[in-house]
């Protein structure tokens, strides 16, 4: 990542009931693990710590205890929904959020399908108080060409906020080593370089 140019990263593990059962704990052990790891190869590069939560019962379970969520910026907290259907609680969950003072990022909503029919539905989610974050490699199709149409039904609308490698394996990062800079990904790189844009790019 570091040779492909970038320079500081934040690592969100995927927090889970029924599969990543992490938390602040187990997500600060794995993080010094990392820490150490980069230590002894030289880099110095900064890697800040985060999750990436599920909206079940266990995150539900969450916001009612106040327990304090790992934000990827500022207050920002990377949420994510099944990819079989959506939670009738969204709403309430991002509602929650706003609450106790988080601003919500949905993780790659281009990805849902469930949402490519009802695309008023997204905008209905980002009005509700969400900001999207967007895979970059959903722009090159590595998803499937809808994941692909909707991203750049997103980019257009001007509803992308930030970029996301979601990077898992070495397949990930081989797709990305070979990306091309579509139009879509280009215009929503140009809206993050305007200065009154706070865009990340969050793994």
């Amino acid at each position: 990542m570091i040779d492909l140019g970038y320079e500081t990263f934040t690592a969100t593990p995927h927090v889970m009931e029924d599969m990543w059962r992490n938390n602040t704990e187990t997500i600060s052990n794995g993080f010094a693990v990392l820490k150490k790891a980069m230590d002894d190869e030289g880099i110095n590069n900064e890697v800040r710590m985060a999750a990436e939560y599920l909206v079940d019962g266990n995150f539900t379970r969450l916001l009612e205890e106040k327990e304090k969520l790992l934000t990827i910026q500022d207050n920002k907290v990377l949420i994510e929904i099944s990819f079989i259907e959506p939670p009738r609680n969204l709403k309430e969950m991002i509602f929650e959020m706003l609450m106790q003072g988080y601003h919500p990022v949905f993780a790659h909503p281009e990805r849902y399908n469930f949402y490519y029919k009802r695309l008023d539905e997204l905008k209905s989610i980002r009005d509700a108080g969400c900001i999207f974050q967007s895979n970059i490699l959903s722009f090159s199709g590595y998803y499937g060409p809808a994941a692909m149409q909707c991203a750049e039904w997103m980019a257009d609308k001007g509803m992308v906020d930030l970029l996301g490698s979601d990077l898992h394996h070495e397949r990930h990062l081989d797709a990305l080593r070979y990306l091309k800079l579509t139009k879509a990904l280009s215009k929503v790189m140009d809206q993050m370089a305007n200065p009154n844009n706070s865009g990340v790019a969050v793994l």
